[in-house]
């Protein structure tokens, strides 16, 4: 759950590195402020290539944030086939899909009056 004294965008900061550090995919963050009724503030979604590379990135986000931050998420969901693994960090949810089941709920086009930032990576 986040700390009081760690500010969302420290966690963003820290998620983002989280997913390079083992090469995530398309790489985007929602911003969901504005929209009314909405579950958190953001939602962090990446791809990864395979199972394990989904449950490397899963893994990779927590031991960052873990390190960093001394935090951890609040609930994991999805990760005995990671297909789809949901970490809810309260007020941030990253989403970590491999690339057909992310197609299959896009979530991108659901949450369509967010603000949407692509990250773009140099690897």
């Amino acid at each position: 759950m986040v700390k009081d004294n760690i500010s969302t965008d420290e966690l963003i900061a820290v998620i983002l590195k989280g997913i390079e550090e083992v090469k995530g995919e398309d790489i985007q963050i929602l911003d969901l402020r504005d929209i009314e009724n909405t579950v958190c503030d953001y939602f962090i979604i990446c791809s990864g290539t395979s199972n394990t590379h989904v449950s490397a990135l899963s893994g990779s986000i927590q031991k960052m944030v873990s390190k960093e931050l001394k935090d951890k998420p609040w609930h994991v969901e999805g990760e005995n086939n990671a297909e789809w693994i949901l970490m809810d960090y309260v007020n941030l949810a990253v989403h970590i899909f491999q690339k057909q089941t992310r197609e299959f709920y896009d979530l991108e086009n659901l949450w369509g009056d967010a603000k949407i930032t692509k990250i773009s990576t140099d690897y």
